[in-house]
């Protein structure tokens, strides 16, 4: 295992904020669902754009943490932990586009107006953007922690880590199901995997990295 003190202090760093702020994305989201009058509503502002900017900030976030896990991946494993950087940067590249576009384009007054904004820059399905961000979470987002999970193996912490990726991009690929039967509250089965299941992995992954003694000092 080649997992310098550089890379434990970027990985402690990086799961810690994931924590963070995947915490603080899950917080605003239910605040947001409960002050709607009716489950058919958008969340509006100012939870809506609180929720964008998390996103955006979380990402960088989530690539350092992956990186991390390749840092601390047994050598025969380190294929594997590349394939997941990889998919994990696919997952920040698309759904930073995704909603920096939201947030920026959405509210212009060149785009306000036109009637087929809603098939471009919406969460309402089917739209251009809703569909490159479940490509992002439903198989990206899965794909990365498929990958990830067989790296770690050794101890008790190590098997619970990797259980909770199997887990997690397990639900995440079930999300899918609500693109092929049309039904978008199929997708909350995703949400789980990436909102519940995520945040409890990287808790685990920092007290990981803090145990796992560097090779440098």
């Amino acid at each position: 295992m080649d997992f310098t003190a550089t890379a434990r202090r970027l990985g402690i760093f990086s799961t810690v904020a994931t924590v963070i702020l995947v915490v603080a994305y899950a917080v605003t989201l239910t605040v947001g669902l409960l002050s709607l009058q009716s489950s058919q509503e958008p969340i509006g502002d100012p939870m809506f754009t609180i929720l964008e900017v998390l996103i955006i900030i979380m990402m960088p976030a989530m690539v350092a943490l992956m990186v991390a896990v390749y840092a601390w991946a047994p050598r025969h494993a380190k294929t594997l932990g590349l394939t997941a950087v990889v998919f994990m940067g696919l997952l920040a590249g698309l759904t930073c586009v995704v909603h920096f576009c939201i947030l920026t384009l959405s509210r212009q007054p060149a785009f306000a107006g036109q009637p087929w904004l809603p098939l471009v820059l919406s969460f309402e399905w089917p739209s251009v953007t809703y569909a490159l961000d479940i490509l992002a979470w439903d198989v990206f987002f899965a794909l990365s922690m498929l990958f990830a999970a067989p790296v770690f193996r050794g101890s008790r912490l190590a098997a619970w880590i990797r259980v909770l990726m199997i887990a997690s991009g397990a639900l995440s690929l079930a999300g899918l199901s609500g693109v092929v039967v049309g039904d978008m509250r199929l997708r909350n089965i995703g949400i789980v995997g990436y909102v519940g299941v995520f945040p409890v992995l990287a808790a685990l992954l920092t007290v990981l990295f803090y145990r796992t003694t560097p090779l440098e000092a």
